[in-house]
């Protein structure tokens, strides 16, 4: 078992990586509102992430640390950070001219620290040449044994110095930056313009979920391809749709589920289509579209996406079609039909639900599931039947069981 400072190293280490997929999306969605489709973005390629615009790469070290933590001119922080640049620079890995290095760190840079001096170039701290003497003086003067901080002394001082000047110009320090909690408020806001205030949370979580998803597909193939503006525009946009007045996200954990006939055997739904024979692969497709709607209708009512009211004036609409079609079917059938004719009959009002009944919880939602499970969730209610004897034969069916039960 983990001791405390194992527990601790463990969970900093998973905080930093979330740090960088957030970090990562709030720079996707910044450019998505502010640029053209023209750049890209990747997590752990050449650089915690790496950000192309246009000719211009932007590599980016992140560090999330306490509140009150200080960037001092012999942090670790720093000097691992100018050794991964330094070393880079040296093998030529960087092109110096079309490249800017950031250092986003949560702690604050001290007045007349190195991190101060090497700040926005907007800023009237930023001395370059100040910031190299103190890394100097810094590398001199450390008592330090260890191994790591001692090879980053020796990555930046044993650069020429005209190569050590040349990287400190193209790196910037910012320091007290948002930490992970502030870079999702950030994120929210912006899901609040493009989703509404109420949907904010839902559809950044749908958001989240795509880009973690498609990062780690990213770093787990060799040279894997960035998210690029124009892929990112597909999806913002998409789901953008989704959360429109008129329409409700589809979700893509539910469109995969299956469903186990066997889990379900026991549903009213079920005994329902095989009361009037239907075959058992239709009846998988039942279940199917049967648990897809209900994990996707109980996910709109749990994230309050859905109006006051909507299901059961949805509910009402897909009842009262039925209603029609089976009274014309009664008529149909008279009082002297035979249990053949009255089958026969009931799998065609059913089969009117599975291939033709398209009614739509909103105009924009047109997934074929939400109807067809919709009925077979009436249909276990015995709000619907096929049967026209459905009622009686379901209590046939059940009423020894309920007593048994």
């Amino acid at each position: 078992m983990a001791d405390g400072g194992e527990q601790y190293e463990a969970s900093a280490s998973a905080l930093g990586y979330l740090f960088q997929f957030a970090k990562a999306l709030h720079m996707c969605m910044e450019q998505w509102m502010s640029a053209g489709p023209d750049w890209s973005i990747a997590v752990e390629a050449a650089d915690d992430i790496e950000q192309h615009v246009g000719s211009m790469t932007d590599l980016l070290q992140l560090k999330q640390r306490a509140e009150g933590v200080h960037l001092t001119n012999t942090s670790k922080d720093l000097w691992k950070t100018l050794r991964i640049w330094a070393e880079a620079a040296a093998a030529g890995r960087v092109d110096l001219d079309e490249t800017n290095l950031y250092l986003l760190t949560t702690a604050d840079l001290p007045r007349g620290s190195v991190g101060s001096f090497l700040q926005h170039r907007d800023t009237g701290d930023r001395d370059e040449e100040q910031a190299l003497t103190l890394l100097g003086a810094a590398a001199a003067a450390s008592k330090t044994t260890s191994k790591d901080l001692l090879k980053s002394f020796a990555a930046l001082t044993s650069l020429p110095k005209p190569l050590q000047k040349s990287l400190l110009a193209r790196i910037q320090v910012i320091g007290g930056t948002q930490d992970i909690a502030d870079v999702r408020a950030t994120m929210l806001r912006i899901a609040a313009v493009a989703a509404g205030h109420t949907a904010a949370k839902s559809f950044l979580n749908r958001l989240e979920g795509w880009f973690y998803d498609r990062v780690i597909e990213q770093m787990r193939t060799p040279g894997g391809s960035p998210v690029t503006g124009v892929e990112f525009d597909e999806v913002f946009t998409g789901l953008q749709r989704q959360f429109q007045y008129d329409n409700l996200p589809i979700d893509r954990d539910i469109t995969v589920m299956s469903g186990d006939v066997s889990d379900q055997a026991d549903k009213v739904f079920v005994q329902q289509l095989g009361i009037i024979g239907v075959g058992s692969t239709r009846i998988g497709y039942a279940v199917r579209d049967y648990v897809r709607a209900f994990a996707q209708r109980s996910r709109w009512l749990n994230e309050n996406l859905l109006r006051a009211g909507e299901i059961g004036e949805y509910e009402r609409r897909l009842v009262e079609e039925w209603e029609a079609r089976f009274a014309e079917m009664e008529e149909e059938l008279g009082s002297e039909a035979t249990e053949e004719q009255k089958k026969a009959e009931a799998r065609l009002i059913y089969g009117w639900v599975d291939k033709e009944a398209r009614f739509q919880i909103r105009s924009g939602c047109d997934e074929v599931f939400v109807t067809k499970g919709s009925f077979h969730m009436l249909a276990d209610e015995r709000r619907v039947g096929w049967h026209p004897d459905f009622a009686a034969r379901l209590m046939q069916l059940l009423e020894p069981a309920e007593a048994h039960g």
